[in-house]
């Protein structure tokens, strides 16, 4: 069992691996790292560790170790389900890599970047920019997430469609375990089958296994040709017949295929300065096409043009626009990304991150409303997402006037019900955001018991003081 309480000297002993100035004993100045972005957790931590070489992230965790001391990982502190803050009636130590941001190396002839676990994400898409490379990934928190967290949930974001997620965009990786030894497994190499493939399994352990400390990423070359439309629809089986045969003209062209309801629409709209409806009449349902091509602008443009043309021909599109510049290109991604932060001033929302095979999306998401409206008479159905992965947000405002912690009270009963509607499509309760500890005890009820066995083989033999977020994915 890991401490309960932790004393003056132990805290000294932290303290001392990282300077005074890095190691926050103050209640005004651990606070920020106490609580996740929804607001959903809130723990509580009697110190904060703040290392700036991974020899200090080595050291913190070997003391751990040796004291049965709780380490939570942080990076960005932009999770959603609970994974980076520490647990209530606990005396977990927060370790920050904030100050492990460093841009190790810029191989554009490799097409690779090795970055420190702390950098943040927009820093490694600027500095990919700056030798004409693309790093792919994109989420609505680049200018704070880190990619040691992006790496630790696997996460997967608006690009997937063409590049994978993070396991896919990842060559190597240097982890520092929880016995303080340090892992370099910083590999450049995109063919190496010499034994179990052990970056793996710390991608998407979301820290309950080690502290990615720093790691290869993949950089590709920056697409010459760029566009984006936003095509309005009447259902989501004329959205998914829209995505078969973008898929087939445009192939590995096509970026992104994102999904939204007019409700998302009409909440960003109303919510986010600067957005405004693209289209003059309303339609129930909408597309943001993003092509990309790596020979010529004029491409991109020509696969744009004849996709609209052909779904226009087809009844499958009503209304579209094409950006006709950079900064219409970003209003357009801007207006999807928005839309899950457009839902807070509309009261509670019940949230959903889950993904079932694209074939399935209309079927599912049609189930889905009659159940929850069922449940939840007036409720507002806000589902919208990456349709080219199958990766539904699957979000639920609560009806007008209703009483919002009523309302939020019954998160776990409309997961469940959502999640069982899943699985019988064999989709996933979790695409993109992890575990943490809000789909903890959900896994371990949809996981086959081999499966969750073999994990906690795999827990007990990398983590067997048991320090590593305890809480998280796994139960303590």
């Amino acid at each position: 069992m890991v401490q309960a309480t932790l004393s003056p000297d132990l805290i000294a002993r932290f303290a001392a691996i990282v300077g005074p100035a890095h190691a926050l004993v103050d209640d005004g100045d651990i606070a920020p790292y106490l609580i996740e972005s929804r607001g959903l957790y809130h723990g509580v931590s009697p110190l904060v560790l703040r290392p700036g070489t991974v020899q200090e992230v080595a050291d913190i965790l070997a003391l751990a170790t040796e004291t049965r001391t709780a380490i939570v990982p942080q990076g960005g502190n932009t999770g959603h389900v609970g994974g980076s803050v520490p647990r209530e009636g606990a005396a977990d130590v927060m370790l920050s890599l904030s100050r492990l941001n460093r841009i190790r190396d810029v191989d554009p002839v490799g097409d690779v970047i090795v970055a420190d676990g702390g950098s943040v994400l927009a820093d490694i898409q600027a500095q990919a920019e700056a030798v004409g490379r693309l790093f792919p990934l994109s989420l609505g928190s680049e200018g704070s997430c880190q990619i040691g967290g992006n790496l630790s949930t696997n996460a997967g974001g608006t690009a997937v469609l063409a590049y994978g997620g993070m396991r896919q965009l990842c060559l190597g990786l240097e982890v520092v375990l929880p016995t303080g030894e340090i892992w370099n497994g910083l590999r450049r190499l995109k063919k190496d089958n010499t034994g179990y493939d052990l970056r793996d399994l710390f991608i998407g352990a979301e820290g309950t296994l080690g502290v990615i400390t720093g790691a290869v990423l993949k950089l590709f070359p920056r697409p010459l040709g760029h566009e984006v439309a936003f095509a309005g629809l009447k259902s989501v089986k004329d959205a998914l017949a829209l995505f078969e045969r973008a898929s087939s003209r445009c192939g590995t062209a096509l970026t992104g295929f994102e999904l939204m309801p007019r409700l998302g629409v009409d909440f960003t709209t109303r919510h986010i300065p600067g957005v405004r409806d693209p289209l003059a009449t309303a339609h129930d349902w909408y597309v943001l096409i993003d092509i990309s091509t790596s020979d010529a602008a004029e491409t991109a443009t020509r696969m744009m043009e004849a996709l609209l043309a052909e779904g226009l021909e087809a009844g499958l599109v009503q209304d579209a626009v094409v950006a006709a510049s950079e900064e219409q290109r970003k209003a357009l991604w801007h207006m999807r990304e928005s839309m899950s932060p457009a839902q807070k001033p509309e009261g509670g929302s019940i949230k959903h991150d889950v993904s079932v095979p694209v074939s399935a999306i209309p079927d599912f998401m049609a189930e889905a409303d009659a159940a929850v409206m069922a449940a939840i008479p007036g409720a507002r159905i806000c589902s919208f997402g990456h349709m080219g992965d199958g990766n539904i947000h699957y979000n639920i405002s609560q009806p007008v006037g209703a009483d919002k912690q009523a309302f939020l009270d019954r998160w776990r009963e409309i997961n469940h019900l959502v999640h069982g509607i899943v699985l019988k499509y064999h989709g996933s309760i979790s695409a993109e955001h992890g575990i943490g500890q809000l789909k903890r005890d959900e896994l371990a009820a949809v996981r086959e018991p081999i499966e969750m066995d073999l994990m906690r083989r795999v827990k007990r033999a990398f983590d067997p003081a048991g320090i590593m977020n305890p809480g998280k994915v796994l139960k303590a």
